[in-house]
């Protein structure tokens, strides 16, 4: 049986000045729609009802017509698909895997959800209802069946984010090679090999200048232009650091998966270590969840086997080369010595040589 493979590919838009109207009526529908379903289902739960999104999907479809003609400008998928989202919040919710569903706020929350039967694509164009062809910046890369798109802004650019069904099977990578990965906050990654990747750091890189902006908008009147004009700029900055990190991540986690068969990394307690108020700032500039949330994607389409290894694994604290623990390692101990057999070897690297020997073990 052949494994389906799902992707999404974000690629940024190009609309004309009233395509770009129709993208912000279109998300202006979404989040009034979420918010009302919200409230609603509030209210009737305060008064001892059992609501359920299907209940407030038909009572809301009930009164569009006269209380809400406007929403039939754009996509009917804008005014459905946030009661489905709002079911599977409160069904995250009570199960206690995600918090309580919030309200949503303009320019913080600015996307809309289109089925697959109302989109068309061609080439760099891609077709929307009731609003025609709009340009894209590049061609999807993936061949397959399009299940759904995601049209949303990131500053003051547009994305479509669409999901598609693979066609091809996974491939199994030529090298046979494996390798252990120890993440850290100097040095994004070293390998079991001794490569070495530097973390580019962008927040720190432009966190001088977000303070200059940041002070210069408190000074801004609220609800001027100038100020408007400025948060932007920021958005920007924003932005701006967000795509320097997804991109060395990218790079990092392309190169793995291209040239190792075995992968090892460690399951890192990453909410625990952002309450080290001394180092919570360079580890969310690095971005350990979004490197192996990227590995455990790439790795089924390019035929890899990647091993978790346990979070109390004492990597770092093992020798590599004669396998004595330490009890006690300091983080200051950037080279690590072997009381029983005097080896000498850098901290990172003997972690990633553990992590390595870790595959040896589990075959």
């Amino acid at each position: 049986m052949e494994m389906k493979i799902t992707l999404s590919h974000k690629i940024c838009l190009d609309p004309t000045y009233k395509q770009e109207q129709y993208f912000k009526q279109a998300c202006g529908i979404a989040r009034f729609t979420w918010n009302w379903a919200l409230a609603e289902w509030n209210r009737q739960y305060e008064t001892g009802l059992k609501p359920s999104a299907f209940a407030l999907k038909k009572q809301f479809n009930a009164i569009k017509p006269i209380d809400f003609p406007w929403m039939y400008n754009v996509t009917k998928y804008a005014s459905q698909q946030p009661f489905i989202y709002l079911q599977s919040a409160f069904n995250r919710f009570f199960q206690r895997l995600g918090a309580y569903p919030k309200f949503k706020k303009k320019g913080k929350h600015d996307s809309f959800y289109i089925g697959n039967d109302h989109i068309k694509l061609e080439e760099k164009l891609i077709k929307f209802p009731k609003l025609g062809w709009v340009r894209m910046r590049e061609a999807l890369r993936f061949s397959g069946k399009v299940i759904s798109a995601t049209v949303s802004r990131v500053a003051n650019k547009w994305f479509v984010s669409l999901n598609i069904e693979l066609d091809q099977t996974p491939k199994s990578c030529e090298s046979q090679a494996g390798v252990g990965v120890d993440l850290g906050v100097k040095t994004l990654a070293t390998l079991s090999n001794g490569e070495t990747f530097e973390a580019p750091k962008p927040l720190k890189k432009f966190l001088s200048k977000l303070k200059r902006m940041q002070r210069s908008l408190s000074r801004r009147e609220k609800g001027s232009q100038n100020r408007h004009k400025l948060r932007q700029k920021i958005a920007n900055v924003h932005a701006r650091i967000t795509n320097l990190r997804q991109d060395s991540l990218h790079k990092l986690t392309c190169y793995l998966t291209d040239n190792f068969a075995g992968i090892v990394i460690e399951d890192l307690n990453v909410k625990g270590m952002l309450k080290n108020r001394k180092l919570s700032r360079a580890i969310a500039d690095i971005g350990f969840y979004e490197f192996r949330r990227q590995l455990e994607y790439k790795y089924k389409c390019k035929g890899n086997y990647l091993l978790i290894a346990d979070r109390w694994f004492p990597s770092s604290k093992t020798c590599s080369n004669c396998g004595q623990k330490k009890n006690e390692l300091k983080l200051s101990e950037r080279v690590y010595q072997c009381s029983a057999c005097g080896h000498e070897i850098d901290r990172d690297l003997n972690a990633a040589i553990n992590l390595k020997n870790l595959l040896f073990q589990s075959n």
